[in-house]
């Protein structure tokens, strides 16, 4: 059936009625002459930093003691260029969001010299990244007997995906970059389907294992030598609201959790007061409301599946987990 070329009058009417929208609904419109941080070109800058972490474990090939400077100045140069670029713009919009009455862009010069700061502060943390993130793989060596070599972490592991951008936004978040650190975290939560906040405060030696569905958030506290299994959720156990029935911000609403705890898949752990003592495991599936004291195991009671079989009749089998 040919299409009606009459229904595609009704085409300027519809345009009309939509840009009318964008002045009843001006929450979520950006118009104006500034322009946002670009989602494409911070992936970018993802896969530069993480290029530069892992040299030659990523794009480039046949990296070598007599090319590799130049690979990572090159690297670093045009990182410098896409960072003080993106920060800026996410200054700018934050302050203009911050003074709605502002005209125009704001003390833009002042704002890109700025980001140029923040930018060579986040390329100086290179190094200790590399530092703790080499720990982070030796975490995963030694909490996984599948793994043959530390190179198949860096190959395969997506909690070490999710775990190295965390620490790259955890950095641009304590630099006080807007938007930015939120924006490579929802990437990786993408990509690997864990979401850690980039305002989480996670120490050394920290391994997440398979990964799938762990949420971790904004002010949650991890101590050192941590490990955490697949559907673990450290979140908040209710939000506070002010007299006016908003929402409290900037409290502690997440967990601690000490070092040398290992949870496993599918515990929740809910509360800003809650704290899990160090050396201590947290077995799957439990839910945690209130302080762990350390060198505590924490379980369900032996749950009883029941198995139908054809004719034969029930039966209750009792199931020990050892942890």
């Amino acid at each position: 059936m040919a299409s009606d070329s009459r229904l595609k009058e009704q085409l300027p009417r519809l345009t009309d009625a939509i840009v009318a929208s964008y002045q009843a609904c001006d929450r979520i419109n950006h118009l104006g002459h500034c322009p946002l941080p670009k989602y494409e070109v911070v992936i970018q800058i993802l896969e530069d930093i993480k290029d530069i972490l892992y040299p030659g474990f990523r794009r480039r090939e046949g990296l070598h003691a007599g090319n590799v400077t130049y690979h990572v100045g090159n690297l670093i140069d045009a990182l410098h260029d896409k960072l003080t670029t993106q920060i800026t713009r996410a200054l700018i919009h934050a302050n203009r969001a911050a003074t709605p009455s502002a005209q125009g862009c704001g003390e833009v010069e002042d704002l890109e010299a700025k980001g140029q700061q923040i930018a060579i502060a986040l390329l100086e943390k290179i190094p200790s990244l590399r530092l703790a993130l080499a720990k982070d793989v030796d975490a995963a060596f030694a909490g996984d007997p599948s793994v043959t070599n530390r190179d198949e972490i860096i190959f395969c592991f997506p909690g070490l995906e999710a775990v190295t951008i965390y620490r790259i936004a955890h950095e641009l978040f304590r630099l006080k970059v807007p938007f930015i650190p939120r924006m490579m975290s929802e990437w990786a939560h993408k990509q690997t389907g864990i979401d850690i906040h980039p305002g989480a405060s996670i120490g050394e030696h920290f391994f997440i294992d398979h990964g799938t569905g762990v949420v971790i958030g904004e002010t949650c506290k991890i101590g050192a030598h941590v490990k955490i299994y697949q559907g673990v959720t450290l979140g908040a156990l209710s939000f506070a609201t002010d007299a006016n029935g908003e929402l409290v911000r900037g409290t502690k609403r997440h967990p601690t959790i000490e070092d040398h705890v290992v949870i496993y898949a599918n515990a929740t752990i809910l509360g800003g007061n809650t704290v899990v003592g160090h050396h201590s495991v947290i077995g799957s599936s439990v839910w945690v409301t209130s302080s762990v004291a350390p060198h505590s195991t924490v379980v369900l009671e032996k749950p009883k599946l029941r198995i139908r079989n054809g004719s034969v009749d029930d039966s209750l089998l009792d199931l020990n987990y050892q942890i």
